[in-house]
């Protein structure tokens, strides 16, 4: 079984997605389904052929997220051991060495990544050649617009 990484806050997103997915939408879903069949011939009803494919995105969703919260590997980073090592959970701030940019990232599922909001996956370049590293190292990371050297400046704990 494949395990899925996420944070107390990813878990509680997605079961709040799940929520709204299996009590609202999926009812009213399959109200419009209803209705579009009391319009008649199916073969030419938009209506009907549009709400059965909101239904197959609904349910495959829905089955999405019961796998991953099946699977759930919660890590809570405020039980982690504070060693200043960046792990899953963290945030961290790094410096492009060219450039002197700073960055603040914090290291997340796939699910709760969210670049504009600096949340990473780990499973992205960035935070794969973070991961174990401690403040002051230097790290270089290949990106989509190649290598890119930086310095962990802090590794904070939430």
């Amino acid at each position: 079984m494949q395990r899925y990484p996420m944070t107390p806050q990813g878990h509680a997103t997605l079961e709040a997605e799940l929520k709204q997915l299996k009590s609202v939408d999926r009812p009213r879903i399959t109200a419009a389904i209803a209705e579009a069949r009391e319009h008649g011939d199916l073969k030419e009803n938009a209506e009907y052929h549009a709400a059965r494919e909101q239904q197959g995105f609904c349910e495959a969703r829905i089955r999405d997220i019961e796998a991953k919260l099946g699977g759930a590997q919660i890590i809570d980073p405020a039980t982690l051991p504070r060693e200043g090592r960046v792990v899953f959970g963290v945030t961290v701030v790094i410096e492009n060495m060219d450039t002197e940019e700073e960055k603040r990232y914090k290291i997340v599922g796939d699910d709760e990544a969210d670049f504009k909001a600096g949340k990473i996956s780990v499973n992205s370049p960035i935070a794969r050649g973070l991961i174990g590293k401690v403040e002051g190292d230097e790290v270089r990371i290949q990106t989509p617009s190649g290598t890119v050297e930086y310095e962990v400046m802090e590794v904070v704990y939430e």
